[in-house]
């Protein structure tokens, strides 16, 4: 199953469940009451649970609250991360941990964060609340997900480095690797993939979405694209919404 996350709140009445997939239980304010196969304790903003696939559980709050909820697939985990995270279904949480929960939540709240790209941020996270050395690769899903955050930043394969916390060697490694391109080969067509889905969505200018992808003006993006895919911004667009017509 691909990596879900929500933002919930609980009631004072307990509600029980059981499901097939893991869950993290990440409080952002207030205390929440759980009972985990019969392991009672008590969740809070330093203090996070960890639900394995199968186990019934109930929760429950005589507080305001709200969580963060990650459901993800065991499976697709790393079998050190996965074996630490169940040896303590109530773990606390680090300072980076909780600055990164913050930042899931923020992400999560606004409209235009899309699931994708909030996943990317899974692996790191579960890495951090299992207090094991965070791999490569998983620094590098967290860097690409503010990276596309943000196309416009003027990125460089240095500013990439920076906000993977690693050497520009490594970050060319590690893309390489895991990848299969290069940094700024990605950056290319990440930037190209936001400016098609923003012309097939939305109705902003053509000058503006270059500007927010970072491309130096229309004119840049319009030679850009001619070259990637062979077609304007405005007839990508105008073909975009015929297709789009014809499908309604």
């Amino acid at each position: 199953m691909p990596t879900e996350i929500d933002l919930r709140s609980y009631d004072a009445v307990p509600s029980a469940g059981v499901h097939s997939f893991a869950q993290l239980v990440l409080p952002l304010k207030g205390k929440l009451t759980l009972d985990i196969d019969g392991a009672g304790g008590i969740a809070h903003p330093l203090r996070a649970a960890f639900i394995e696939p199968g186990l019934v559980h109930t929760q429950f709050s005589r507080e305001p609250n709200q969580s963060l909820i990650l459901d993800f697939d065991l499976a697709a985990v790393p079998e050190e991360t996965a074996g630490r995270l169940a040896e303590r279904p109530y773990a606390p949480i680090s300072a980076p941990a909780a600055k990164l929960i913050d930042f899931i939540a923020l992400m999560r709240a606004q409209s235009g964060a899309s699931p994708a790209l909030l996943a990317n941020w899974t692996p790191l996270l579960l890495e951090s609340l299992a207090q094991q050395e965070i791999r490569p690769a998983s620094r590098l899903l967290a860097a690409l997900s503010r990276i596309e955050a943000h196309p416009g930043q003027p990125w460089s394969t240095e500013t990439m480095a920076g906000a993977a916390h690693m050497s520009v060697s490594s970050l060319h490694r590690v893309f390489r690797d895991e990848l299969q391109t290069t940094p700024l080969a990605w950056l290319t067509d990440m930037r190209l993939r936001w400016v098609c889905r923003q012309l097939a969505e939305t109705d902003l200018p053509i000058a503006q979405l270059a500007m927010a992808a970072g491309y130096a003006d229309q004119s840049a993006l319009t030679h850009a694209m001619r070259r990637a895919l062979d077609v304007t911004p405005l007839a990508y667009r105008k073909r975009e919404r015929q297709d789009q017509t014809k499908i309604r």
